[in-house]
């Protein structure tokens, strides 16, 4: 029979061999909670970008870093959480849910569907917040992103893995030009994510209605924190965005993203920094709000092949006010990307659609991502038409001028004019490859200015009616040969002798 002392020895000598670890948990206490941020005390050990559960359930997203407390941004409903309730730090970092299933759906920030069409399959998750791809894992850009718009395509090319900025006033077509470009993407091997940030619910819904109509919705994301959600989900918006096309490039998949737009995103970090007492600076931004976009759009890149050899695109939208450039968050993130296409309110005005300043925007990576029948038919056409610009100025005096200016000013207001594109109607390569050749080579110089649209849509309508097996070439091969000049000729002297005026017949 065994004794007290003898099972007293057991229990010691189990507890010995057992082996466990201490389950550390780091709990605070809640400050204060005001407008969907939460200050708290007594997490000394979290780290920026953690996730924090309060008392009921709600998560939030530690931001800020203080000596003595920390600043949350609250996820869920934050009108129960008071201060003195305790909140737990849970050990891990916020992140997104992702998979295949993911294509054609509308979801938040947090990766909830928002479009009534129950859950998504996700194979893992991807975090919100991570540091881009240093030097060694990129390539340069040498691939294209047809856009489908002439004067973009011709003029201000962009590239796979290349941040391209559109800047402009109000109402001047900056989400048109995101979105043909998401149009244009069919076929394309393209996969594209519209980021919604602070847009009225209804635009919104204009965007998805567009995209399901034009059949673009079967390979787009749409990401959404309308301006009636918190600002808490608006500030994620665009890291969650990125987050699900870093999934995809790391698949070797080449993904277009569209931050529309990042100025109310500038103005969402505003307002919780000023909630969260960090000190204003100018424009009342925080000293940080470089950073808080330089991080972003430096995820967008293009990785080398030995590292899947994917790449995002990034095209973030920047609203101006009155035009001016030099504001603060436009110059900011003009110096981030490379390059920017500008809108102008004055040209959107006087008809010329897309309204871009040919001589205020550009594209740093330039003619290596442009296709090889572009460059034939666009090397030129950028510097002439700046040129035309500024001297456009001096048309009033046109009686002063000399018949090669005359000429000059001619060519480039039917070359303007032919650029100019409907609204959600992009154009394939072998339209632009014959609609920018028919102008840069003076076909258009005797055709009166008015009659140019019609003769555009004419020779659309022929090009595609009776050269289909041309089309299919340059589609297929990016290029054209001497051959096809004399075919294109053929074509467009036809059509000419149609809208020439009747004396010059």
């Amino acid at each position: 029979m065994r004794t007290v002392d003898n099972l007293l020895k057991e229990v010691l000598e189990e507890i010995q061999h057992t082996k466990t670890k201490p389950r550390e948990k780091e709990i605070g206490e809640v400050l204060e909670v005001k407008d969907g941020v939460a200050a708290a005390a007594g997490l000394d050990n979290i780290t920026y970008g953690e996730l924090v559960e309060f008392e009921r359930g709600e998560i939030g997203y530690v931001i800020d870093l203080n000596e003595d407390s920390v600043g949350i941004i609250i996820l869920d409903e934050y009108e129960k959480i008071k201060s003195g309730e305790q909140v737990k730090a849970l050990k891990r970092q916020l992140s997104v849910p992702v998979g295949e299933e993911i294509l054609g759906r509308v979801v938040d920030p947090l990766g909830k569907p928002l479009d009534n069409q129950g859950s998504y399959k996700s194979e893992s998750f991807y975090p919100v917040e991570k540091i881009a791809p240093g030097v060694v894992y990129r390539k340069s850009v040498s691939q294209p992103v047809q856009t489908g718009i002439n004067a973009i395509d011709a003029l201000i090319p962009i590239g796979r893995g290349q941040r391209e900025l559109i800047i402009g006033d109000r109402n001047t077509g900056k989400t048109t030009v995101a979105l043909d470009t998401i149009l244009n993407q069919k076929d394309q091997d393209m996969i594209c994510i519209y980021c919604s940030i602070g847009q009225r619910k209804a635009k919104t819904a204009l965007v998805i209605d567009l995209l399901r109509k034009r059949g673009a919705f079967k390979y787009t994301v749409v990401v959404t924190a309308d301006s009636s959600d918190p600002v808490s989900l608006q500030y994620l918006a665009p890291y969650s965005a990125t987050a699900i096309a870093e999934y995809f490039m790391d698949k070797g998949k080449d993904v277009l993203v569209v931050y529309d737009d990042l100025s109310k995103h500038a103005w969402a970090y505003r307002q919780i920094s000023l909630v969260l007492r960090r000190p204003a600076g100018r424009e009342a931004y925080p000293g940080d709000v470089f950073y808080l976009h330089s991080r972003l759009l430096e995820r967008a890149c293009r990785l080398d092949e030995k590292y899947g050899g994917g790449s995002i695109t990034a095209l973030p939208i920047i609203e101006t006010l009155e035009g001016d450039v030099s504001a603060y968050i436009p110059t900011n993130v003009i110096s981030i990307t490379d390059g920017q296409i500008y809108l102008e309110k004055d040209l959107f005005n006087s008809g010329i659609r897309p309204a871009i300043n040919v001589g205020t925007s550009v594209s740093r990576v330039g003619s290596a991502a442009q296709t090889k029948a572009i460059k034939k038919v666009a090397s030129r056409l950028k510097l002439d038409l700046a040129q035309y610009r500024e001297m456009a100025a001096f048309s009033q005096f046109e009686s002063e001028l000399d018949e090669a200016t005359r000429k000059f000013l001619n060519r480039g207001a039917k070359v303007t004019q032919m650029l100019i594109q409907p609204k959600n109607q992009p154009y394939e390569l072998p339209e632009q490859v014959i609609t920018i050749w028919a102008g840069v080579k003076g076909y258009l110089d005797d055709i009166p200015l008015d009659k140019i649209k019609d003769f555009r849509q004419s020779l659309l309508e022929e090009f595609s009616l009776h050269h289909q097996k041309l089309r299919e070439k340059i589609n297929k091969n990016k290029d054209f040969d001497e051959k096809d000049e004399k075919e294109f000729e053929k074509l467009v002297k036809r059509l000419v002798r149609r809208f020439l005026p009747k004396a010059e017949e």
